[in-house]
Formats: C-alpha cells, structure tokens, sequence
C-alpha cells in the first residue's frame, strides 16, 4: 500500500472546497428568486448533501464505480462501502486511500441534482422534490457517472471529461431545459416584478462557487501535480475572463453593466473552461426562458457542450500530432 502525503492532503482539501460549492449554489440561486421563496430554493440544495450522501453510501457509488457490467452499471461490490477502505485503487488514484476517492465523487454527486432547481424555482413544492433528488441521482447520474468515469461503454470509446462538462453540467443542462417544460408556469401577483430578490447574496454564492471551483477542476488529476496547477490556473482565468466578456455583451445589449449579468458570466466561464458561452443569453429567447434563475440552466447546458466539443477536438488534434510524428520519425528512419 503506497501512500503520498501530499497527493491525501490535496484531494481531502479539494474535496472539502467542493462541498462549499452546494451552499455556494445556495445563496446563488437564493439571490435570485422572489423573497417568499428564497428558503425554499437554499433548502433544495442544501438537503441534496443529506440524500445524496445516503444514496451514494449504500448503492450510488457501487453502480457507479464498481466492476463493469456490459458497459452499462457498476456492479454490487462497493456496496454500502464494502471494499472501499484505506488502501489505493490503481484505477481512481494510486497514490490516496480508494475513500478519499469515494468522498470527492461524494461532494460531486450532491452538488449536481442540486443545479437543476434553478430551472424549476418557486414552482415545485419540497416533498416533490426530494422525490426527484432520489430517482434523478438513480437513474439519470449514477449511469451516466458510470458510462463516462467508471468504465462505461462511453469511457471505452475515448470520451473525455476531465471536470464534469457532460456528468455534471450537462447532464443538469438537459434536465433543467426538460423540466421547464413539464412543470407549471411561474404566477406573478398583480404588479409583482421579475427581479432579484438580493443581489449581494447572488455575488456571496458566486464567491463561494469560484472558490469550490479551484478545489473541483484540479481535483480531477487525483494528485497534486502539473496538470492540477494548470486546471487551477485555467479555472481563474476562465472565470475572470467570462466576467469580462458578459460584461461588454451586456453593456452591448442593454447600454450598461449588469451585476447579475457578469455574475452568470463568471458562472459561464467557470463551465466551460474560457469558451464564448455567452451564447446562453440567446438561447433565453429561444427556449421562451422568462425567468432570470432559468438562465443558469442554460449556462450549464450551452457551456457543458461547448466545453466537451472543445475538449474533444483538441484531444483530436493530439493524437493527430501523435501520430504525425511518429510518421515523421519513420521517416528519418528510413532516409538514414
């Protein structure tokens, strides 16, 4: 059993700035709704730590990282921990105990479901909530989880996701786009205005979400190396980079700055890694998305593809250099 120090103290203080994240997504999405729902939104995330981590002790983490079956789920034996202990897995770390795995994939697992309540805000009453938390986290991220980072058909045939771009963000994307059309229209009384009900609280949540965000997209290397300090570095700049973007864009659109506006934008960034997802403001329009919170939901879903298509064609053009240059080699070989 081979232990690195460093690579533990990195992933349990990684993992730790993920789970500020889901309070972070708390007083976000909490800043951004009517007053008379601002508990109910902050208590959606919040309990998504309680359930998920009961769903993912006992059968979500099994399903989703144990054994292969036919490229579709995860076998029963890390079932309610079982074989999940102090000792690496070469597969998901070789250097860190196989439970500071499972605990990270934790934090992951609860913020994701929680994303999606941006979408259907002051609409859905708690109890019918949690029973989508429990069947959404089962049937919806644990196979998807599994497909794509535990030895799924889709992990097979090369698809990559370094921080979540399709498990976590797209995955939220599609769902909050489904569900604003499922459930029922959001009712304004007589002269009520659509506004944020507290913009300091939205700029709180969005701290809190940067932050997480730096302990999140490093984390993804499962040790502290050159390809965590470049996520890290990538995330900041991203971030930073977005603000500016949707900045301009608003200043553009509407003839200034807006607050919440280059808020999203940070959040746009932070998604997809530096990529122009200010696309997510037209596609408000396009989905007759009338509520501010729903924006969000398009960020996920816009940024999340625009990321992976990226990060796709640029692992492309590394196994075409690759390739080219063992072409080229062979070559010089045969020239001498």
């Amino acid at each position: 059993m081979h232990w690195d120090t460093g690579n533990i103290a990195f992933m349990l203080v990684s993992t730790s700035l993920v789970m500020l994240m889901t309070p972070g997504l708390a007083f976000f999405y909490g800043g951004l709704v009517r007053n008379k729902n601002v508990i109910t939104i902050m208590m959606q995330s919040f309990v998504s730590l309680g359930v998920v981590t009961l769903i993912w002790v006992t059968v979500g983490f099994t399903l989703a990282f144990g054994h292969d079956v036919h490229g579709v789920i995860g076998g029963l034996n890390y079932l309610f921990l079982n074989n999940v202990g102090q000792a690496p897995n070469p597969a998901y770390g070789a250097t860190i105990p196989f439970l500071a795995f499972f605990v990270f994939q934790l934090t992951v697992a609860a913020l994701t479901p929680a994303l999606i309540t941006g979408a259907f805000a002051d609409r859905v009453p708690f109890g019918s909530y949690l029973v989508f938390l429990v069947f959404w986290s089962l049937l919806v991220y644990v196979p998807l989880a599994h497909w794509i980072w535990g030895g799924g058909f889709l992990q097979q045939w090369g698809v990559l996701d370094f921080g979540g771009g399709m498990v976590v963000h797209g995955a939220a994307g599609f769902s909050a786009l489904a569900s604003i059309y499922v459930v029922k229209k959001r009712v304004f009384a007589p002269g009520e205005e659509e506004k944020p009900s507290n913009i300091p609280l939205i700029a709180i949540g969005l701290g809190l979400l940067w932050f997480g965000w730096l302990g999140d997209n490093p984390a993804g290397a499962l040790a502290a190396n050159g390809v965590a300090a470049q996520a890290f570095v990538n995330t900041f700049i991203a971030g930073g980079c977005a603000m500016v973007v949707w900045m301009f864009t608003d200043w553009v659109r509407i003839g200034k700055a807006s607050m919440v506006g280059s808020l999203t934008g940070v959040l746009a960034g932070l998604v997809a890694l530096a990529v122009r997802v200010f696309w997510g403001i037209g596609f408000r329009p396009l989905l007759n998305l009338v509520e501010i919170c729903v924006i969000t939901g398009s960020v996920f879903l816009v940024g999340g593809l625009v990321g992976e298509m990226i990060a796709g064609q640029r692992a492309e053009m590394r196994e075409l250099r690759r390739q080219l240059g063992a072409t080229l080699e062979r070559r010089d070989g045969d020239d001498r």
